[in-house]
């Protein structure tokens, strides 16, 4: 096997000697910068790719002062006020960081902003309050005991991302580095032109990675300095009159604040999207992905490659949107926590390649005393590997200061048996596809495709103890041998399509996941419930199908075989009993996580099997609807054992059992993925321990193997 290529590695000015050591150990073909560093001279004539990181919408404070007007803007809004009497006055920056954000006393306030009687929902008219400038307040003429709030537009007078690498990396003498917004007519002729001067300039760059193009996902810091709300998918920092003016002739009606502060929840993901927040995610792509296309035209028409990194200002280049593809990229690179991350990455369609910025990043918050960055580089090379093996990455690389990783001890020897695995899955199976099974299993939220590996998810891959019983779900199927297809609740409509044979609906009740008052519209019922009767496989996780209605929660309970109580039917006597034994859990041993779990589930109906229960409440249950099955799982994080559990749980509910064997290994902490193409088998071992498991193929037992902690072993078919 060569050990050269398909690594980037980071590099700075007190690194040069350590940059080409580590370069040649490790067989890297690219060096780049980040955020904080610098490309030494010394390494230009390496025999390396350079990546060179490039911002288009900082690094030049002078032409952000000279422009006030054309700084990037974010929707704020207030926190919700009393009024005590008919006069109530709000400061606008109370709880933000001035340093951070400006009230935008420019536009026309009475134009853009809203003031909103929340106790009411009505919007204040504008004759009713007034701002003063002078003091950054707004005055509202009420009635006593209503709350109100007021939503208005601020400068990002410091870029979100460089506040936090200077928060995080204790950065002393950086100067705060001010945003300006391409969009902006002289802005956007200006950032053409700095392209171009820089190209020029830097011939010995090959690679123009930009990080990224305009818009900054929603990252706004408190008046401590703290994050105050992020939103890895929020637009509320994607604004500005200029755009919104565009914005109100595309979409034929008047623009509204509340369609992007959206009651204070900002839109979060979490949140059924409204129309007008997905006209203005449209418009805002189409209009993004056009701009960016000029931008890579450039950095073309000088030889070199456009590379974007999937993070930072990506608002509007969502590689599953509509218009990605037409920016033209050469590569998109994003940063790699885990399994799904990975696979957001690596399915992106209409690239030449894609790279993965393996963790941990080169920061002194994990390279510290206290930190172990030895561990998290394992935890995250294992759970990368199994969705590697089904949906490769083209490259992978490293980011920060170079300095910190070379220094710790053990660390280097880590990260080179990662780069060695990665070649070698590549080497071994010669870009051919792993085995899947004949059937596909959909993801059925209120986002579909767009959100493709974005699921329950609320900073990118950061754990939370509301989501992580669900992210689990997309977690295991990252790295399983099944073609994963993401729908919306319209695709349903449209119908079904026949290779899918399991839809999975999972999520807290009335979020975008599970899908709110999707589940009272009569042509989703009707669709879905006739799938399933002529055969179709059910999973309901957490809360799916959930909303109050005609006298039930679930409003597929029919199907689900469960119902959760919710207070109404107390008086209903209830009888759950268990029965452990099922197919689902032939491999399982011990205890199931159920993660949070859920509270108050019942048994429903005729045709139900209580397979866990906790106390007196539904944890696992399976159901039979006419031809098809269902089932139901109180929680799901990701474990080796739960990915199990899920395998199992969809071939039982497409009716596929006697085909799950296949491919297959009965040690839970084991994984097994075949590329028939090129007669190769490789079995993982998913743990930091040893262990001992059979391998099936076709059915029958092949053989027993001995797997050393982390293993790899590949086998001929």
């Amino acid at each position: 096997m060569e050990k050269y290529g398909r690594l980037t590695l980071p590099t700075d000015l007190d690194v040069i000697d350590q940059t080409i050591e580590l370069k040649n150990k490790l067989g890297a073909d690219a060096i780049r910068d980040c955020d904080g560093t610098d490309m030494p001279q010394e390494l230009m004539n390496l025999d390396a790719k350079i990546y060179a990181t490039y911002y288009t919408t900082r690094k030049d404070n002078e032409w952000a002062e000279a422009n006030p007007d054309e700084i990037q803007q974010e929707y704020l809004i207030t926190d919700r006020y009393t009024a005590r009497d008919t006069s109530l006055t709000i400061e606008l920056m109370k709880g933000f960081h001035t340093q951070q954000l400006k009230v935008n006393d420019i536009d026309d306030p009475k134009r853009w902003w809203e003031v909103i009687d929340r106790t009411t929902g009505e919007v204040v008219a504008v004759d009713q309050w007034e701002f003063n400038k002078e003091v950054g307040a707004v005055t509202i003429s009420t009635i006593p005991y209503h709350e109100y709030t007021v939503s208005f537009l601020a400068f990002l007078i410091w870029d979100p991302v460089h506040m936090y690498n200077f928060i995080t990396n204790d950065w002393k003498d950086a100067p705060h580095q001010l945003t300006f917004d391409v969009r902006q007519p002289k802005t956007k002729e200006f950032v053409k032109d700095k392209l171009r001067k820089f190209c020029e300039e830097n011939k010995h760059v090959d690679v123009i990675r930009f990080t990224t193009f305009f818009h900054q996902f929603t990252l706004t810091f408190d008046d401590q300095k703290r994050e105050k709300f992020v939103e890895w998918f929020g637009y509320s920092a994607s604004v500005s009159p200029y755009i919104l003016e565009q914005f109100e002739k595309w979409a034929g009606y008047k623009w509204r604040a509340e369609y992007i502060v959206d009651q204070g929840y900002h839109n979060s993901l979490f949140r059924v999207p409204s129309k007008q927040f997905k006209d203005f995610i449209e418009f805002q792509q189409i209009e993004v992905c056009k701009l960016a296309k000029e931008l890579v035209d450039i950095v073309h028409g000088y030889g070199k490659e456009a590379m974007m990194f999937l993070g930072d200002h990506w608002i509007g280049t969502e590689p599953y949107g509509k218009y990605f593809e037409t920016i033209g990229l050469d590569a998109v690179v994003g940063s790699v926590g885990n399994g799904v991350t990975m696979r957001m990455i690596s399915d992106i369609k209409g690239v030449r390649y894609t790279e993965g910025r393996f963790l941990p990043y080169f920061f002194p918050d994990v390279f510290c005393e206290g930190g172990d960055p030895i561990k998290e580089a394992k935890d995250n090379w294992l759970q990368a590997r199994r969705a590697i093996l089904r949906s490769p990455l083209d490259r992978i690389g490293y980011g920060g200061y170079l300095k910190l990783a070379v220094e710790w001890p053990g660390f280097v020897d880590t990260i080179t048996q990662v780069v060695d695995e990665f070649r070698q899955i590549h080497d071994l199976t010669k870009e051919t596809k792993a085995y899947t099974s004949p059937f596909k299993v959909a993801i059925l939220n209120c986002w579909g495709s767009i959100r493709r590996w974005m699921n329950n998810q609320v900073h990118h891959a950061i754990w939370y103890r509301e989501i992580y019983s669900y992210v689990g779900i997309i977690e295991c199927l990252s790295g399983m041998p099944i073609d994963v297809e993401f729908i919306n609740f319209d695709d349903i409509k449209k119908g079904i399509n026949p290779d899918i044979k399991v839809i999975i609906n999972a999520g807290t009740a009335y979020t975008s996941w599970s899908g709110a008052e999707n589940w009272i519209d009569e042509e989703v019922l009707t669709t879905i419930r006739k799938w399933i009767d002529n055969g179709g496989g059910f999973i309901g996780v957490g809360e799916p199908t959930a909303y109050q209605y005609q006298g039930k929660f679930f409003q597929l309970s029919d199907v689900l075989g469960v119902d959760k109580e919710v207070g109404f039917t107390l008086s209903h006597d209830k009888y759950n009993t268990v029965d452990p034994n099922h197919f689902i859990v032939e491999d399982i041993e011990g205890e199931i996580d159920f993660g949070e779990g859920m509270a108050s589930i019942y048994g429903h109906g005729e045709n139900y099997q209580i397979i866990r229960q906790h106390k007196e409440f539904a944890q696992l249950v399976t159901n039979t609807y006419g031809a098809g099955r269902s089932v139901y799982l109180a929680g799901l994080p990701y474990s080796p054992q739960n990915c199990r559990l899920l395998l199992r749980a969809i071939y039982w509910a497409a009716a596929k059992e006697d085909e799950m064997k296949k491919y297959y290994v009965d040690n839970v902490n084991a994984e097994v993925a075949a590329f028939e193409a090129v007669g190769k088998i490789v079995v993982i071992n998913n743990s930091l321990d040893a262990l001992d498991t059979h391998l099936y193929v076709e059915g029958n037992l092949r053989e027993k193997l001995r797997l050393a902690p982390m293993e790899m072993r590949w086998l001929d078919i």
